[in-house]
């Protein structure tokens, strides 16, 4: 006998669709409906897609991502539980990178599932800095010649340099960018590639009212 799910859905969906809502896997009809991004030559949507896309989503998102030096990763365990841990980002040539530690668990959780969250850091309650999120997957990048000069790149960035071969070394694939901000009491966000913008007004200091589309951004 199948567990009955925990909170009511919709009897309309088909089965599929509640199924990987309620284990919290997004469907592909998710996806379509959603909106998505394939760049001009095909294959993976790189950070760069959305400089060209979306210039000032992007340059908000690099400011909020790289001076505080470090961002909060949301990775899978392997009990399907999320496991939040902070990663040094680092932007070069026309990627976002992730380099782990070796043999740590986030990057274990990678390796066996290539989904992830890449979060700013909130630093106060207002959130006035705004939060700035980018969901996706990860690419392991096993070349010595790349990783050899990521690792001087980030030597002259950074005042360290990753040591071959002890570390993992991810590039992430874009799917989704949110970049969401208050305002006296209004949230506002930006969404891509949906190319959304739009206010939620406060209505109660923990509520907020429906999305009015606000225009490009």
């Amino acid at each position: 006998m199948s567990k009955p799910l925990s909170r009511p859905i919709d009897p309309e969906l088909p089965s599929s669709f509640a199924d990987a809502r309620e284990i919290g896997h997004r469907p592909p009809s998710a996806d379509r409906a959603r909106g998505s991004y394939h760049p001009p030559g095909g294959g993976r949507v790189r950070w760069e897609d959305l400089e060209t896309t979306s210039a000032r989503l992007a340059e908000i998102g690099r400011e909020r991502l790289e001076r505080p030096g470090v961002v909060l990763v949301g990775t899978i365990r392997s009990d399907g539980s999320p496991r939040i841990s902070p990663v040094e980002p680092f932007f070069w040539r026309g990627e976002l990178w992730l380099p782990l530690m070796w043999q740590s668990m986030k990057a274990k959780d990678l390796a066996r599932d290539p989904r992830v969250l890449v979060h700013s850091i909130v630093t106060d309650r207002e959130g006035k800095e705004g939060e700035f999120k980018v969901r996706g997957t990860v690419e392991a990048e096993n070349d010595r010649p790349v990783r050899e000069q990521f690792a001087s790149a980030v030597g002259e960035a950074l005042g360290w340099q990753p040591q071959e071969p002890l570390f993992h070394l991810y590039r992430v694939s874009v799917e989704d960018v949110t970049f969401i901000r208050y305002e006296d009491g209004d949230q506002r966000v930006v969404r891509w590639p949906d190319r959304r913008h739009f206010v939620r007004r406060e209505t109660l200091p923990t509520s907020v009212g429906e999305p009015e589309e606000q225009g490009d951004f």
